[in-house]
């Protein structure tokens, strides 16, 4: 098998399912190796580029073995605003699944925004979190998708 170009980790327990196919369709022709982190199982395609690592159950264990294992210039697929910020700190690039790139000018406004809703839904004046993705934002994610993996394949 030739040299992967890329590496893409996914914070997967909580990835929408559609984003992940996005992800896998495209991981083929970006020759890139794609590893999803859980603390579960989960089915994923019989590919030699496609891997899941399966983490102990517990809070932020699958968030741990990405920080641990990701590299300068990966890409990390998250909505876990803490993750991308250290993903951040170890030259990796970070976007969630609506397609929002973190950056380091955004990172410590979105940490302070969860915070702030993580009190309000501690103290009951806020409930549930944000809608669930629907083909907009679909659409959204793939193209920043191929627009972030396009330039960090041209470096």
């Amino acid at each position: 098998m030739e040299e992967l170009k890329l590496r893409i980790w996914i914070d997967a327990d909580a990835c929408p399912k559609m984003v992940k196919e996005v992800i896998f369709k495209a991981s083929f022709r970006l020759k890139a190796s794609v590893t999803l982190v859980a603390n579960s199982y989960m089915n994923i395609p019989q590919a030699p580029n496609i891997n899941l690592v399966q983490v102990e159950k517990g809070a932020d264990v699958a968030d741990f073995y990405i920080v641990e294992n990701v590299q300068k210039e990966d890409l990390v697929v998250t909505a876990d605003v803490p993750l991308a910020a250290l993903v951040l700190e170890k030259g990796a690039v970070a976007i969630n699944p609506r397609g929002e790139l973190y950056t380091e000018e955004n990172i410590g406004e979105r940490l302070s925004m969860r915070d702030f809703k993580q009190e309000l839904m501690d103290g009951g004046e806020m409930v549930g979190g944000p809608p669930p993705l629907g083909p907009k934002d679909k659409a959204k994610f793939t193209n920043a998708f191929d627009k972030i993996t396009t330039k960090m394949i041209k470096r």
